[in-house]
């Protein structure tokens, strides 16, 4: 993912003084056929986009785990038989590593290209509650700045063609007992993820070396459930996820990945369902999310660190999604420095008291970076605690940064809902507004509290409801 990173750059110094030219060209000098405006624009362009994420396809191997030594008993540890029956997997040319029925307890599992850990029915993936059983320590994400830390669950790093698939359960075992602990305010003296979150933070904006921001062991930094890093052609497909230490299905710097089928259950702290960071061409259809945060998250890094990789989460589906609790249904931020663009959300059900927004916006002055293109349209929404769209320049710690945030081109349309404290919530800053917000045939009705609308700019309604009575 780097060597592809590193050659576009490379490319565009050479194309786009060219590409400047030829539309000058093109301005004056019009081609029969091509028109001044470009065609691909809102949801036009996401048939386009969904041409290119293409779920990847295996061998017709395979693996069975209990051929290198697992046992399905839920005690024995399997640790090696998955290592070893994966690398068998990726040494053959790829296939599938099968679960079958039982109860199979491991550690961390590292997948490799070409391979498709496959869950039949009735099996289940236990992951161990011991921390000693994810190190040594890996490259990865926490909350959006890179570190060395205990490896996530199921973890692959710059690997292509992989996969999670069946209709089995990865069960990580987080509680009160385990992992969920570490996220802090604990009164008894307990281990906690606060001074080692915040020195993480720290070396992020002093510009540490990430081979120097070292955790794992004798730290209190939660790993995440599935994070692919880095990679390419990714399927994750009909398994059930629950108890997760913190966000559960995490790509980052990752491109064409496909998360359909899927169903989380998991309401601990930071259990977000899915968060595609820094990553493009991501596909999230017909999935099921009961979470105990937000149930969609997109993000890119966060504060200095986001900005140091700068690569931006964009071209992102959300389609025939189901969301019970959670802080949000889809959300954007607040790890956003790197930028996000062209999101689009249909055809979703989101209905749960203890879910608070529909489509949410969260960023502050130390985040900045630009949200961009963000459509919504066809979503039946029950009822929802705050509001139904939300956009916040204040989340987090607040106004308090150099970075001013730009939230722009936000399209919400046929979106409807029974009962909420405001219809839309809209609060960027005056020297930085929420800028051409467009809400079109909408009806919010058990609107408590009406809009809540602070610093914006060009908001258009049309054909907009609330309470029954049409908005201007």
């Amino acid at each position: 993912m780097k060597n592809r990173y590193q050659r576009h750059r490379v490319i565009s110094q050479f194309l786009f003084p060219a590409a400047i030219t030829l539309l000058l060209l093109f301005s004056v000098f019009p081609i029969s056929g091509i028109s001044s405006d470009s065609t691909a624009t809102g949801w036009e362009q996401v048939p386009g986009i969904l041409s290119d994420i293409i779920p990847p396809t295996f061998p017709a191997n395979d693996f069975s785990i209990i051929e290198y030594g697992g046992v399905g008993d839920g005690s024995t540890d399997c640790t090696t038989a998955f290592a070893q029956a994966i690398q068998a997997c990726s040494e053959a040319g790829g296939g599938r590593v099968v679960i079958p029925q039982g109860i199979f307890l491991t550690g961390a599992i590292h997948l490799k290209s070409n391979v498709n850990l496959h869950l039949t029915k009735n099996s289940t993936i236990l992951f161990s509650t011991d921390p000693q059983k994810y190190l040594p320590v890996v490259y990865t994400r926490f909350e959006g700045v890179e570190c060395m830390n205990y490896s996530p669950f199921i973890y692959a790093y710059d690997e292509e063609n992989i996969a999670i698939t069946g209709s089995g359960t990865l069960d990580g075992q987080a509680g009160e007992h385990a992992w969920w602990p570490w996220k802090g305010r604990s009164k008894d003296g307990s281990p906690s993820q606060d001074r080692d979150r915040e020195e993480l933070f720290r070396m992020g904006e002093e510009g540490i070396p990430v081979a120097d921001r070292v955790f794992g062991e004798n730290h209190y930094l939660r790993p995440n459930f599935i994070q692919p890093y880095k990679c390419r052609n990714i399927l994750i497909d009909s398994v059930t996820i629950k108890r997760s230490p913190m966000w559960e299905i995490h790509p980052v710097l990752s491109e064409n990945v496909t998360v359909q089928n899927v169903r989380i259950s998991s309401h601990g702290p930071n259990n977000d369902g899915c968060d595609p960071e820094s990553s493009k061409d991501v596909l999230i259809k017909n999935s099921y999310f009961d979470t105990g945060d937000d149930c969609i998250a997109i993000k890119s890094g966060r504060n200095a660190d986001g900005r140091r990789v700068n690569e931006p989460s964009e071209n992102i589906i959300v389609q025939g999604c189901t969301m019970k609790d959670g802080h949000g249904g889809v959300v954007i931020g607040s790890e956003m420095s790197g930028n996000v663009r062209n999101v689009f959300v249909e055809d979703c059900a989101m209905d749960s008291p203890n879910l608070e927004r529909a489509l949410r916006i969260k960023t502050n002055s130390m985040r900045g970076g630009i949200v961009e293109n963000i459509y919504m349209r066809n979503v039946t929404v029950g009822q929802v605690s705050d509001a139904v769209v939300k956009i916040n320049f204040n989340y987090g710690e607040g106004d308090v940064g150099q970075h001013l945030p730009v939230v722009r081109d936000i399209y919400v349309s046929n979106v409807t809902s029974r009962k909420s404290r405001y219809g839309i919530s809209l609060e960027g800053y005056k020297r930085s507004p929420v800028t051409s917000f467009h809400l079109e045939d909408c009806r919010f009705d058990g609107v408590m509290d009406g809009n809540l609308l602070r610093y914006y700019k060009n908001l258009v309604m049309k054909n907009v409801y609330i309470n029954g009575q049409l908005q201007n």
